[in-house]
């Protein structure tokens, strides 16, 4: 069973990620044995009641981990579009202002040389 979610790294990074959750991978004899055993245990309660109560935690937690993730992977990409949405739109009000304000300022110069051409022919 594989869970594929999307890894928050960073705001502006989310990974892909295939996890695998069963069957779940037996560590090597080798790294047992440099951990300073032997590989053989006694485990009280049974082996198999330890895996039976392990295993669905260890299942919910990885799942619930792929969820938190992939919620703030989410909310991080929206962040950014609306952050570059905002810019956007301030880009476009100055823009917008610098056109309206030209235009305003070219309409009361044009009203001007009206007036000064009219009171000119008045005066010859």
């Amino acid at each position: 069973m594989h869970v594929c979610y999307g890894e928050f790294e960073s705001i502006a990074r989310q990974n892909p990620v295939s996890l695998s959750l069963l069957p779940i991978s037996k560590e090597e004899e080798g790294e047992a044995a440099e951990a300073g055993g032997a590989g053989d245990y006694i485990y009280e309660p049974s082996v198999e009641g330890l895996l039976a109560e392990l295993l669905p935690r260890f299942i919910k937690v990885q799942v619930y981990r792929a969820l938190l993730d992939t919620s703030c992977s989410e909310h991080a990409a929206r962040m950014a579009a609306m952050d570059n949405a905002s810019r956007a739109c301030d880009d476009l009000t100055e823009s917008l202002t610098l056109l309206f304000n030209k235009t305003r300022q070219a309409a009361i110069t044009g009203d001007l040389m009206d007036i000064v051409g009219g009171a000119e022919a008045l005066k010859g």
